[in-house]
């Protein structure tokens, strides 16, 4: 059985794996900032534009759909041109690879940094990835996957679950399983789950860490332990130095006179002329309410 989800699995992967065109992304990095920040431990999100990126992104309801952790330069990784691998990744149908940078430079990305990590364990879990580059990629995962092509009724509750299927086999992992079980190894938290030790003695609570295959892409980012960093703002932004294509208009015109409240004129109470005569009608009211 298992030989023929892997037989199957491999068959899938080259159809999932086929981009989607007309894809544009709304905010691409710029380059040259983003390498400047990068340290290793990162973790870059990247909102992917092949058929199993759409479905991830269902799945999970995000944006992101794939996950690479940065781990710095790569000893004998190179592009044909000269540029090193920098980041460490699971592809479907690839398995455990590298990548340089400049892979995902015109996709929309998001920059994620473990907070508070000690130098000693930012290089275990760097090294950590690098040892499993090789490791094939978990083509059982994908036949699951596959079944989302079509529009089943599978709950919402069971999305999560339903992803995480696959052959528990350590050798074949899932891109965000890799950089789960690389956190897990020095014990840092993506999103831990909250339980209390069954001992009375013991009454405290604890963190579990979760199954490594239940973690996606989209957990980095809203973790309360990962930082989202932003190239264009981690070294100061000031927005008047940006050019527009459109002429400012005079402030005055934008906004029209400054002050907190509008001008208006101020609010006393109304006089009464005793002597002015009242309306007839007024009058004879008036005459008999006195009677």
């Amino acid at each position: 059985m298992g030989v023929m989800l892997d037989t199957v699995g491999k068959w899938l992967a080259g159809y999932l794996s086929k981009e989607v065109p007309g894809y544009e992304p709304f905010t691409p990095s710029d380059p040259d900032q983003l390498r400047g920040i990068m340290q290793p431990g990162d973790v870059l999100l990247v909102e992917g534009n092949n058929r199993i990126s759409g479905i991830i992104k269902y799945l999970t309801q995000s944006t992101w759909s794939h996950a690479a952790l940065f781990v710095g330069p790569i000893d004998g990784a190179f592009e044909p041109d000269g540029e090193q691998h920098v980041l460490i990744e699971a592809n479907i149908g690839e398995g455990v690879t590298s990548a340089p940078l400049s892979k995902y430079l015109a996709y929309h990305t998001r920059l994620c940094r473990p907070v508070g990590l000690s130098f000693e364990d930012r290089t275990t879990v760097c090294r950590y990835a690098i040892n499993r580059i090789g490791f094939g990629y978990d083509t059982k995962n994908i036949v699951d996957l596959a079944r989302y092509l079509f529009p089943l009724p599978i709950p919402q509750r069971w999305r999560r679950r339903m992803i995480a299927f696959g052959s528990g086999d350590p050798t074949k992992i899932i891109c965000s399983a890799l950089i789960a079980q690389a956190f897990d190894a020095v014990r840092y938290p993506i999103l831990p789950k909250i339980t209390r030790a069954a001992s009375r003695k013991a009454r405290r609570e604890i963190l579990h860490i979760r199954d490594s295959s239940l973690y996606m892409p989209r957990d980095f980012d809203i973790s309360p332990y990962f930082e989202v960093i932003k190239p264009t703002i981690v070294h100061g932004f000031d927005y008047t130095a940006l050019h527009w294509a459109d002429k400012q208009k005079p402030l005055q015109e934008v906004a029209g006179e400054f002050g907190v409240f509008p001008e208006s004129p101020p609010l006393v109470p109304e006089t009464i002329d005793e002597e002015t005569a009242l309306p007839a009608a007024e009058v004879t009211v008036a005459e008999t309410a006195r009677v």
